[in-house]
């Protein structure tokens, strides 16, 4: 079904999606959030996954640690290949069943999808307009050492785990620049929501 509000939002780790995401949500914007379904199913089929994956990816609690989980599907391909294939589908009924509630209001919204072309873009969500979020490689690598922590081979993991942002430039409809600082990005997120008819 074609979502005729929906506008796909996406952009690759470290662009500061989440951010325009927090801007979007402060000025009035409904945002359907691919992270915090993926976060919840990782939670309702626990059992699922720690068996694909061993315990070694539960926290002290016993619940999935991401972080530990991340370590080991941004190292092996076919580990992260298995757990896509388990969720994916999940994950696109449960924000279409989202986005359908939405659709009703007539009014723009926002799927907040980080993977939003490597899982197919517009042919897997039938949606007009896709935002991308775009920040430089090196602006980005920064952000995610900083932020997670993390050495450079294992920013630079995540970050080729994506496909090229330049490309993903070439697909998008809107693109809005994120390497200044936070009062440029509003001025960049109003000006985008201008152009919204």
């Amino acid at each position: 079904m074609y979502l005729k509000y929906a506008i796909a939002m996406t952009g690759n780790i470290g662009s500061g999606k989440s951010t325009v995401g927090s801007v979007l949500s402060l000025l009035g914007y409904h945002i359907i959030d691919a992270d915090k379904i993926t976060h919840q199913l990782l939670q309702s089929h626990q059992k699922y996954i720690t068996d694909l994956f061993t315990k070694d990816i539960l926290d002290e609690n016993g619940d999935i640690d991401r972080k530990k989980l991340g370590k080991i599907i941004f190292s092996n391909n076919i580990a992260r290949k298995q757990l896509e294939v388990f969720l994916h589908p999940k994950i696109r009924i449960e924000i279409y069943h989202q986005a359908l509630e939405l659709e009703k209001y007539c009014k723009h919204y926002f799927l907040d999808i980080p993977l939003f072309f490597e899982v197919g873009g517009r042919k897997t969500y039938n949606v007009g307009k896709v935002l991308l979020v775009y920040a430089s490689l090196e602006v980005r690598k920064q952000r995610i050492m900083l932020r997670d922590s993390m050495d450079i081979q294992e920013a630079t993991r995540r970050i080729e785990a994506q496909m090229d942002a330049e490309h993903k430039k070439t697909q998008s409809d809107y693109i809005i620049d994120n390497t200044k600082g936070l009062k440029e990005l509003q001025k960049e997120v109003e000006n985008f929501l201008l152009t919204l008819s």
